[in-house]
């Protein structure tokens, strides 16, 4: 259906209030709640990275509540197979008949937000279920395609400090999320309102503020967003400079082993223009390109040996190729 200008303004609105219930539970990590926000928004998923006790599986749960959104925690592990989230057939017997049949029986992937927790530690064969359901927003099982609820959003996490005993993402996969979403520790007034929120009787109550149908319209209303030819240019330019082979710029030859392909400018632009309507605005600025490039780039931009020892990451590669490269005009 075809959005009038009143429809527009009121889904617009409800944006800021989605952000103001979540964080009626959520305590700081204000830009995290934006990147995922902008990722849920843009149609895509999101990879986050952090120790444990940080929040996330709250994070996303509250998430689903301010959305109005069924939400499934899947806790990946070295024994997880495909058909764990995928589902299985049953074998039934119609009363009426005596006749038995086979009938699939839906697994946890039939959300829509998934918090996918540890990814890394599951084999490649669960992890290649899940990561088709990504992309094709389907899932096939005995020869019988399966759509999977809209909107679907997975949320995967992984440990940054554990890795014996696990099964890291390909980048050919982790190229499949829009974005990699770092979370740190929080800050000491922010870890104060923590303890204080979270040790008492005191229980806030989550509303949820916009239903499945307005998600899917916002996130028809992104693609909507203008942006100039002249930035897309310099997207453009900001995504080739990263390739070793084609750059102009020493220090990405001397670094980087292998650069981002053009799915990175793809979700670069489609993350400035949701970032852009989070913010109340029809049309995206530098401001939107600059902020959505270190989580777009971040897994997109592999480092050198030379670089990991000398402990220089891709989002230093990122922040140093946006003070090089020169901004067009607008």
């Amino acid at each position: 259906m075809e959005l009038t200008e009143t429809h527009v303004k009121s889904l617009l609105a409800k944006l800021p209030q989605l952000k103001t219930e979540i964080q009626k539970v959520i305590v700081g990590q204000e830009h995290i709640l934006d990147e995922l926000l902008v990722a849920f928004l843009a149609g895509g998923h999101a990879l986050l990275e952090g120790v444990p006790g940080l929040a996330k599986t709250l994070l996303v749960k509250t998430m689903s509540q301010a959305l109005h959104l069924s939400f499934r925690r899947i806790q990946f592990t070295p024994d997880l197979m495909p058909t764990d989230i995928i589902g299985t057939e049953i074998l039934e017997e119609d009363h009426a008949t005596g006749k038995r049949f086979f009938k699939f029986n839906k697994g946890p992937l039939f959300a829509n937000i998934i918090l996918a927790d540890e990814i890394n530690r599951t084999p490649p064969k669960t992890q290649s279920a899940l990561l088709e359901a990504m992309q094709e927003f389907e899932v096939t099982y005995g020869g019988q395609t399966y759509p999977l609820d809209k909107p679907f959003f997975i949320l995967a996490t992984q440990n940054p400090i554990e890795q014996a005993g696990t099964y890291p993402l390909p980048e050919a996969q982790l190229d499949r999320f829009l974005l990699l979403i770092q979370i740190g520790y929080p800050t000491e007034q922010e870890e104060f309102a923590i303890l204080n929120r979270t040790t008492g009787t005191a229980k806030a109550t989550v509303n949820p503020v916009i239903t499945a149908e307005e998600i899917q319209q916002a996130q028809a209303l992104v693609r909507q967003v203008s942006i100039s030819e002249d930035l897309i240019r310099y997207v453009s330019l900001l995504i080739r400079a990263t390739r070793p082979d084609t750059s102009t710029y020493s220090y990405v030859k001397e670094w980087v082993r292998w650069g981002a392909g053009p799915r990175a400018g793809q979700a670069l632009i489609l993350t400035a223009k949701a970032r852009a309507l989070l913010k109340g605005r029809y049309a995206v600025i530098m401001e939107d390109i600059h902020a959505m490039a270190t989580p777009v780039l971040r897994h997109r931009v592999l480092m050198n040996f030379k670089a990991e020892a000398e402990g220089i990451t891709s989002d230093k590669a990122t922040e140093e190729l946006i003070r090089l490269i020169e901004r067009p005009k607008v």
